[in-house]
């Protein structure tokens, strides 16, 4: 569905991103990591043709862009930065000027497609206010109303949570995952690393302007080998199982022991109590940190 090759972007001296190879394939939740500044919306830009790569290739649904944007940008919704609108108009309006502008269908439809999207983000009681009037997280539940009018193969999101409250990021998460469940592909450019743990299936990770990590996340989180054990006799256990305990404190140990449930067994019938026993994985965090420290310019993601 994306694919970039040495993809690169100057601004005289300065290089927003450098030589990134994207892949995004149909079917992803693709979540695409960063901190602010690392150069994701720029990139997010590339990808849709209203930036101008200084070097490198970029591939959306099979063919090139910016080259073939008329017949590529039909066929994908995007929210980029802050949502566009009229300020003047009420959102109703907004998106079906939108609409009129656009290639989402027939005319005599399109107040049903209009009501469609206001009832998928959420917004399907508002007003006749006018969008000024709006609240941050309404702008942003309108500019994906927007992004999805033309019921598209591919959603390229920037932050579309941003301004939302608890509330509204559960709303729109489970928007995306229905969308998803429907056959919709989905690229989302995000920091918070929590909310792409939860949606994501393929993550991508910028770093500088620099891919350093790019895989399944199962694949990332795949268990570590080690055993999380939490006991109250952790001194009796480490006894037990000398040399196999990687890691403890008062309350719990890493065990590298490859069989979970004989390792339990053998716990219990020592008379250890056992609590909790379960294998240990990475969190997104660990490995987004492992990644971007092993780079000379490392990034903190919030």
């Amino acid at each position: 569905m994306i694919r970039t090759t040495s993809l690169t972007k100057r601004y005289g001296p300065i290089t927003a991103v450098d030589g990134i190879d994207l892949d995004v394939r149909e079917g992803d939740i693709y979540g695409f990591l960063g901190a602010n500044g690392s150069g994701k919306t720029t990139t997010v830009r590339m990808l849709l043709g209203l930036v101008l790569a200084t070097s490198g290739s970029v591939e959306v649904l099979g063919h090139t862009m910016p080259a073939s944007a008329r017949t590529v940008l039909p066929q994908v919704g995007a929210l980029v930065e802050g949502p566009a609108a009229y300020p003047q108009l009420s959102g109703r309006a907004n998106l079906a000027l939108f609409d009129s502008m656009g290639a989402a269908g027939e005319r005599r439809t399109r107040a049903g497609r209009v009501d469609d999207v206001l009832e998928q983000v959420g917004l399907g009681g508002v007003d006749k206010r006018p969008v000024r009037a709006y609240s941050l997280g309404m702008r942003q539940r309108l500019g994906l109303a927007n992004a999805l009018l033309g019921r598209p193969r591919l959603l390229i999101l920037d932050e579309p949570t941003n301004g939302l409250d608890p509330q509204g990021i559960r709303e729109i998460r489970r928007l995306l995952l229905d969308l998803h469940a429907g056959g919709t592909t989905i690229f989302l450019s995000s920091h918070l690393l929590a909310e792409v743990e939860q949606l994501c299936t393929r993550v991508g990770v910028l770093d500088r302007g620099r891919v350093v990590l790019q895989d399944q996340l199962s694949e990332l989180q795949k268990p570590t080998g080690r055993i999380f054990v939490s006991t109250p006799d952790v001194a009796r256990a480490r006894t037990l199982l000398d040399g196999q305990v990687e890691a403890h404190d008062a309350s719990s140990m890493l065990v590298r022991v490859s069989d979970a449930a004989a390792l339990n067994a053998r716990l219990v019938q020592a008379g250890v109590r056992v609590e909790v026993l379960t294998p240990e994985r990475h969190s997104l965090e660990d490995v987004v940190l492992a990644a971007t420290q092993a780079s000379p310019d490392r990034v903190e993601l919030s």
